[in-house]
């Protein structure tokens, strides 16, 4: 008889504190049962890609500081040795249930271009088709500045998105989104999140982790992006016993973060364009009216007529972001015109989409 799960399709991000201990060595037991988790979960028929954060805590703890390094020199550093480390960890412990799993490097170029997002997709399908776990993990020795991810939590938003997850579990060092600082007492884990919810950016601490570049404000903001992409996200305790179970047993009342996702699933598409604001060309500005269409709740494509000007040099096929009168981002979307012409037709009631709908995303 098959245990009851929650989900067939998750991917599963864990944290740098989780991970790793105060002084940046590896956690082993926090692995361990992690893998004996994952490990269960796989047996029983559910198709997990694992994002796992800890390359530079565990590089730094490995080496510590060395000699004087500027901040890029020390990040690469200890993500190249770390990483050795961290997939060695993960492999033994895998070994012991009999699973192969794969280390998957990347860095948010990769994404920027939609054949380049495909291949990554196909490569991590088919290590889930053949019962392989991907590891995946930013490629921390060449993404420095600009090519970085915000940090782990955009990339396993992303990841879950390309791969259709039914959930993304973040796996923190806390047991979810507090209503205040989570050291004061009177504050609660925010147990459900939905599009209805007041937002909750006030409410939440800024504090980011010791060795991980993100913290609670970056986790809501991916979240909420991820669940109205269609896909449930919950965020708990890593370092609690069986957490990841729990998470997953329906019938388990634990204590951690949901964020319900949207009844209507985005198409592929227009998740991976949702995750690309960093690399448009250039920029639409539209009228009021315009803005108001897009943002009802019709299925409404962008056309000249409602464009007020062109910002930037891009090309057909480029994606670009859409803009109200008032710099307020309205979506993103994928140009049907280079930008000169989309500069000649501006404003003509008589031309096609200058952004269809089947390649517009728009912003909350």
């Amino acid at each position: 008889m098959k245990t009851l799960l929650r989900y067939k399709k998750i991917t599963v991000k864990v944290g740098s504190n989780v991970l790793t201990k105060s002084d940046g060595t590896l956690n082993d037991a926090n692995i361990s049962h992690l893998v004996d988790q994952i490990a269960f979960l796989h047996q029983e028929g559910v198709e997990i890609v694992l994002v796992s954060s800890g390359a530079v805590a565990a590089g730094r703890g490995e080496i510590g500081n060395g000699r004087k390094l500027d901040t890029v020199s020390a990040r690469q550093l200890w993500s190249a040795v770390g990483q050795v480390k961290m997939i060695n960890k993960w492999a033994e412990a895998f070994n012991q249930y009999g699973i192969v799993c794969a280390q998957v490097l990347t860095t948010k170029e990769n994404f920027s271009d939609r054949v380049h997002y495909l291949n990554m997709k196909n490569c991590i399908s088919t290590l889930i088709e053949n019962k392989v776990i991907p590891i995946v993990n930013e490629n921390d020795t060449i993404s420095v500045t600009e090519l970085m991810f915000t940090d782990n939590d955009e990339l396993s938003g992303l990841i879950a998105s390309m791969e259709d997850s039914e959930a993304l579990i973040i796996l923190s060092n806390i047991d979810g989104i507090y209503d205040g600082s989570p050291e004061l007492p009177e504050s609660k884990v925010i147990r459900e999140v939905t599009s209805k919810s007041k937002p909750l950016n006030e409410a939440i601490s800024t504090s980011k982790s010791s060795f991980g570049r993100g913290g609670m404000l970056t986790k809501y903001h991916i979240a909420k992006k991820v669940a109205k992409g269609g896909i449930n996200v919950h965020i708990g305790n890593g370092m609690k016993e069986n957490t990841l179970l729990k998470i997953m047993n329906p019938m388990e009342d634990f204590v951690h973060t949901s964020f319900l996702s949207e009844i209507k699933k985005s198409s592929n598409v227009k998740k991976w364009i949702s995750y690309s604001e960093s690399f448009a060309k250039g920029e639409l500005v539209v009228n009021q009216g315009a803005s108001n269409a897009l943002l009802s709740s019709q299925a409404t494509s962008l056309l000249p007529v409602g464009v007020v000007s062109i910002e930037g040099t891009f090309e057909k096929g480029d994606l670009v972001k859409i803009k109200d009168e008032d710099g307020k981002l309205i979506g993103i979307g994928k140009s049907e015109y280079n930008s000169e012409k989309a500069e000649k037709f501006k404003g003509n009631k008589n031309k096609k989409a200058v952004v269809h709908y089947d390649y517009l995303y728009i912003m909350e």
